[in-house]
């Protein structure tokens, strides 16, 4: 069988090997620390679940829906304006998709022919990059680096560049990086869409996972951001629905339309329960996702805390669910970092690298593990003498 030459496009899957490690080193006994996979352990709020329950009962919901209930697209909408302060989001800007992981493939064939370019930033979650590759696109990095706090630095980026690119995909809170997003930057960001006449695609997974200070927001929210921008909003993470696959792309009414109709090519629509598990989740009480960031700070604090008590660099976590940490003691492969600390420490993490050439020197770790487990996780390290 001769395969598409697009899989050549992909290397080999690291995490299937780290995991594969991690289950031989369970079975002899030893205690692992799992911090590699961003899959939160708090569970949905009963609200949610029994929305799903009660709507699963009745028979007629488990027919094709082939496309999003009018209340469905009404609540994005209402929540738009109650959560993020956005006015005019009106149901012709508002789509579903099977997650943020699906829909940003599917955009990139809806936006992108074979040669075009899309601006994509470094370190960024994979699927930014291999969705512009699955469309035959040049993908262009630019960096989110140190010296810019793991934040996009448009003036950094060739006019040249910004010029053939159809769009520039930002992610504010930013994973990996733990980055968060500023009203001056946001303003930056869109002066630069319109200068150079791309279209800009957030990723706003993390609103509500931001810390020291207000909630996070919507890129929406800025002026100008209608006109030029489209965003990802995600359930998954708010309202730990991750498997049931629960994303929204909000804002420009022509590139959610174009959005909508190849998606529709290969897409029945979501399930009815989940569609009404995600009314629930939208016109219901918010104090539970709040509490919830709260509860993640306290994770972020006794990770970095600990981290930097036994002399690694403190990690950059001012948003999402993950830190960034800097390898400690000089190293430079995160890889065989990754494979160090699983082996020597039983802590088991993400290595930059895997999101993209900024990304060496570095791991991702993820808040999945209550205080008490990352303060142990720091103590296995520390008695592994990593530093």
């Amino acid at each position: 069988m001769q395969f598409s030459k697009r899989l050549d496009l992909f290397g080999e899957e690291v995490f299937a090997s780290l995991n594969k490690r991690r289950l031989a080193l369970e079975a002899e006994g030893r205690t692992i620390y799992n911090l590699s996979v961003g899959t939160p352990d708090f569970h949905p709020y009963d609200h949610v679940v029994l929305a799903l329950i009660d709507s699963a009962r009745n028979p007629d919901n488990w027919k094709y829906s082939l496309g999003d209930l009018p209340e469905l697209k009404q609540a994005v909408c209402a929540y738009y304006k109650r959560r993020f302060g956005v006015e005019d989001i009106t149901p012709e800007m508002v789509t579903s998709c099977t997650g943020t992981q699906e829909g940003m493939g599917q955009l990139a064939l809806a936006l992108l022919d074979p040669g075009d370019t899309a601006l994509v930033p470094d370190p960024c979650y994979p699927v930014f990059a291999g969705g512009v590759k699955i469309a035959g696109g040049e993908c262009v990095y630019y960096p989110l680096a140190a010296e810019h706090d793991f934040r996009p630095y448009v003036a950094g980026i060739d006019p040249a560049v910004a010029d053939r690119a159809k769009y520039m995909v930002v992610s504010l809170p930013a994973n990996p990086v733990g980055s968060v997003a500023t009203p001056e930057l946001y303003d930056e960001i869109i002066a630069f869409a319109r200068e150079h006449d791309l279209l800009i695609v957030h990723d706003n997974a993390y609103s509500d996972i931001v810390y020291d200070g207000p909630r996070g927001g919507s890129f929406l929210a800025r002026p100008g951001a209608l006109e030029v921008g489209v965003e990802f909003f995600s359930l998954s993470k708010s309202f730990n629905v991750t498997g049931a696959r629960v994303s929204f792309l909000v804002g420009r009414p022509d590139v959610v339309a174009a959005f909508a109709k190849l998606r529709g090519q290969t897409d029945f629509g979501m399930f009815y329960p989940i569609q009404r598990a995600t009314i629930a989740a939208l016109e219901g009480p918010l104090d539970e996702v709040e509490h919830q960031r709260h509860l993640y700070q306290e994770r972020r604090d006794a990770l970095c805390d600990g981290l930097e008590r036994i002399g690694w660099e403190r990690p950059n976590a001012h948003g999402t669910m993950f830190v960034w940490a800097k390898l400690p003691g000089g190293r430079t492969d995160s890889l065989a970092f990754c494979e160090e600390l699983m082996e020597r420490a039983g802590v088991v993490v993400t290595p930059g690298a895997s999101f993209g050439p900024h990304g060496e020197g570095y791991v991702r770790m993820a808040l999945v593990l209550p205080p008490e487990g990352l303060r142990a996780a720091v103590d296995a390290i520390e008695a592994a003498g990593i530093r």
